[in-house]
C-alpha cells in the first residue's frame, strides 16, 4: 500500500484516516469591497449568491465566508450549506428575533448581520487543505458503465482509466448525501451524460462520472451517475470523529488497483486492522 497517502487508525473496528501526508495550507481573506447579495429561502433560512460561474476562487471564497459565519455566530445559527456558488445559513427565527442585531424583523437582522460581516476588516484564515490518493478498482463488476463510457468518447477502455486516474481533482462542496464529494478538474475526453434510468441501488464507495463531474457515493443509494469502478474507502463513517473523509478544497487522486488488491483492502478495512 505505498501508495496510499494516509495511515489507517483503528475507532470502533472501522479504518479511520488519521494522517495525511500531502498537506497544503492556504491563506485566504475576505473581501472587503464585494457586495452580497442576499435572498431568502424561507422564513428560516437566506442564500447568498456569490457568482454564477463554477471556480476555484469562488469556492475559496465561499468556504472563508463559511468559516467566518461560523467563527462570529449568528444568533440561532443552526447550519450553513455551502454550495458551488451558494452559501445558505439556516438559523432559529425566534432567537433573531430576540437578539440584539439591528433591524425590526429577522430577515433585516440576519441581512445587517451578513453585510457587517462582509465589510469586516480583511481577516486571514488558515484552511487545512489535503491531497487524499484514493484507490479505484476499474471496471468489470465494479464499474459496469466504463465500456460504456469509453465507447461514448470513442476510445479505450485503458485511456478512460489513464485519464481519470492521471488527474488532480478539487472538491467544490458536500452534498446530494453524506460526504458526497463534487469533484472538478475532469477531461472532457472523458464526459458522459446521467444515465437515461437512474439505478435503485449503488453500491458505497462507487466512482462515477456525470456531464464533467467524477465522484464517488459514500453510501449506498439510488443514483444515476456513469459507474467506472469502486474504492475500498469509507468516504463516511459515522463512527468517525470527523464523518466525512473529503471536504471543500480537499485535493483527490486516483490510483488504479487490481480486483485482489481491492478484496484485500476491503476485507482490511471491514476488518478494522491496521496493516
Amino acid at each position: 500500500m505505498g501508495y496510499l497517502t494516509f495511515k489507517y487508525r483503528k475507532i470502533s473496528g472501522v479504518c479511520h484516516i488519521q494522517s495525511i501526508v500531502s498537506f497544503v495550507e492556504a491563506e485566504m481573506t475576505t473581501s472587503t469591497h464585494m457586495a452580497l447579495s442576499i435572498y431568502p429561502i424561507s422564513e428560516k433560512a437566506v442564500t447568498i449568491a456569490f457568482g454564477d460561474s463554477i471556480s476555484e476562487a469562488l469556492m475559496h471564497r465561499i468556504t472563508n465566508f463559511d468559516k467566518l459565519i461560523l467563527e462570529r455566530s449568528l444568533p440561532g445559527l443552526q447550519t450553513t450549506v455551502p454550495a458551488y456558488n451558494t452559501l445558505s445559513i439556516f438559523f432559529d427565527p425566534l432567537q433573531v428575533l430576540k437578539s440584539n442585531l439591528p433591524g425590526k424583523t429577522c430577515r433585516e437582522k440576519v441581512s445587517h448581520y451578513l453585510e457587517q460581516l462582509n465589510e469586516t476588516e480583511t481577516t486571514a484564515i488558515k484552511s487545512e487543505s489535503q491531497l487524499i490518493t484514493i484507490p479505484v478498482c476499474y471496471g468489470g463488476a465494479l464499474g459496469p458503465d466504463l465500456e460504456d463510457v469509453a465507447a461514448l468518447n470513442k476510445i479505450t477502455t485503458g485511456e478512460v482509466i489513464n485519464v481519470h486516474s492521471s488527474a488532480t481533482y478539487l472538491v467544490h462542496m458536500i452534498g446530494f448525501v453524506p460526504g458526497f464529494a463534487y469533484l472538478g478538474g475532469m477531461s472532457e475526453t472523458i464526459a458522459a451524460p446521467r444515465k437515461a434510468t437512474p439505478r435503485a441501488a449503488i453500491p458505497a464507495g462507487s466512482v462515477g462520472i456525470a456531464g464533467m463531474q467524477t465522484g464517488i457515493y459514500p453510501l449506498q443509494t439510488p443514483g444515476g451517475w456513469q459507474l467506472i469502478g469502486q474504492t475500498p474507502v469509507k468516504l463516511f463513517d459515522p463512527a468517525r470523529p470527523v464523518p466525512a473523509l473529503l471536504k471543500a478544497g480537499d485535493r483527490v487522486q486516483f490510483k488504479s488497483i487490481g480486483v485482489n488488491e481491492f478484496k484485500d483492502l476491503q476485507n482490511r478495512a471491514d476488518a478494522g486492522t491496521d496493516n
